[in-house]
């Protein structure tokens, strides 16, 4: 456990940025135990107005801290990756800020692909852009928007703004190495920005950019007084809440689906199928994502006049392999494969298969298969693969967890859930205001059983099958 030696136990905060919400949790320094949390929603949508997500925080933090008889000690964001955050020279919003999920700037991150190469990307940047990088958005708001690219002083990612709102704003913005990594003009080996790179993506524009932060460093203080960490990225944040070693390999299902781990070496992909991330402690977390997981098993739900626990239900009555039905689960378009005009396929029908509970039964597998070609394709790599830690809210569906183990070639085990973002947020935080990183704050996790049942059905040479002959992949 960890003792704040200098400064006592302190409460600290941990707040998760997400595309759907603000998630607070207070955490006592003593024993990473939640004391209290908050929550507010955002807005549905693509692209939103920074300032709903400013308003979002303080009602979350207002919830959090509503009760608490100490005061904050210190506190840091963790946000949703690659979202665009322009602004003038006065500091002000110019428009909408785009999130990751937006993809109308394919057709960018293809020019920019085709302009210098995959290879030079991925060598200079640690990734391939796709329409969520920040660089193709900035990309298609320079050739789209020039009216707006032209009064753009700064861009800013979700983290490195709610940063700069939560502290004195005369202070320099500061963003860290694990977010600036997800942009597509930083370098994760060098460590620096690449505004080269970024002018001549930006038609020739050359916006200022944060400075960097070391990995615990504070950005700054609130207005009363607390420690700001540096924030990070999503991703990051949810590595440092784990307390990810070597060897542990996170598959993530919220609304997106995410696969990642910690290594000490930089990656390179020219496939661009993994990103070489930064992560928040001065390593790497080469990363996988999809952008359809849990929605997949929420409108599968749907369309078969169900909940979850109803879906679930009835794909535990079906048979591994679903009897030959397939699902691609492209239901948003998809990142990976890179696909972003996509739409889901249902291939396979026969009369004799066409039951809800198969419908079912291929929802799960689908969303599964494509986030364990997410794990292949870090072991590609050179990413170690021991173990395989399943969070995220459809981590806790009893179809998922008993499909899981077919799936994966390692030991699948499932975190007590928890809001590990924001906790890993609140153990940066807790880094920033003593100068060491707090351990043993990491949830128990516990194995997953696994199935007995007899597989014969290749289900993932299935799904495989069912993509190349879709999408020639």
């Amino acid at each position: 456990m960890c003792v704040v030696d200098s400064v006592g136990m302190a409460i600290v905060l941990g707040i998760d940025s997400s595309t759907q919400a603000c998630k607070v949790l207070a955490v006592d320094t003593d024993t990473g135990a939640v004391v209290a949390s908050g929550r507010a929603a955002h807005p549905h949508g693509t692209e939103v107005d920074p300032w709903s997500w400013w308003s979002a925080c303080r009602r979350a933090i207002a919830e959090a801290t509503a009760d608490l008889t100490e005061p904050v000690a210190a506190m840091s964001v963790a946000g949703q990756q690659h979202g665009m955050v322009v602004l003038d020279s006065a500091g002000e919003v110019i428009r909408p800020a785009l999130l990751w999920n937006d993809t109308r700037s394919a057709e960018q991150a293809r020019a920019l692909i085709e302009r210098d190469g995959a290879r030079s990307w991925a060598e200079r940047t640690g990734s391939v852009p796709v329409a969520s990088f920040t660089v193709t958005k900035l990309a298609w708001l320079a050739e789209h928007e020039p009216q707006h690219a032209d009064r753009v002083a700064r861009v800013l990612l979700p983290h490195d703004w709610l940063t700069w709102q939560l502290g004195d704003r005369a202070t320099a913005v500061a963003t860290d190495r694990g977010d600036a990594s997800g942009t597509g003009y930083f370098s994760p080996v060098g460590g620096q920005w690449l505004p080269e790179l970024l002018a001549e993506s930006f038609g020739g524009r050359r916006p200022e950019l944060p400075r960097l932060l070391e990995a615990g460093q504070a950005a700054g203080r609130t207005p009363s007084g607390a420690v700001l960490g540096p924030g990070t990225g999503d991703n990051m944040a949810a590595a440092l809440g784990l307390e990810l070693e070597p060897g542990d390999v996170v598959v993530s299902l919220g609304t997106s689906g995410t696969t990642f781990a910690v290594t000490d070496r930089p990656t390179t992909d020219s496939t661009g199928t993994v990103a070489g991330f930064c992560d928040a402690t001065g390593r790497f977390l080469p990363l996988v994502a999809t952008l359809n997981a849990a929605r997949v098993l929420t409108a599968t739900a749907r369309m078969l006049d169900t909940d979850l626990t109803g879906l679930d239900d009835l794909a535990l009555q079906a048979p591994a392999g679903a009897e030959g039905l397939v699902l691609l689960p492209y239901l948003e378009g998809e990142r990976t494969p890179n696909l972003p005009e996509a739409a889901g396929t249902l291939l396979g029908l026969r009369t004799g298969n066409m039951t809800g509970a198969n419908m079912a039964r291929a929802a799960v597998e689908g969303m599964l298969c494509g986030l364990a070609d997410g794990v292949d394709a870090l072991r590609s790599v050179g990413v170690a693969v021991g173990r395989v830690l399943l969070i995220g809210g459809a981590a806790s569906s009893r179809a998922v967890r008993a499909v899981a183990p077919m799936l994966f070639d390692v030991p699948v085990e499932i975190p007590d859930p928890g809001e590990h973002v924001a906790f890993g947020a609140a153990r940066q935080a807790a880094w920033a205001l003593t100068g060491d990183l707090p351990v043993g704050w990491q949830p128990r996790s516990s194995r997953v059983q696994e199935s007995t049942e007899e597989v014969d059905t290749p289900i993932r040479a299935n799904f495989a099958t069912a993509r190349y002959g879709q999408y020639g992949m």
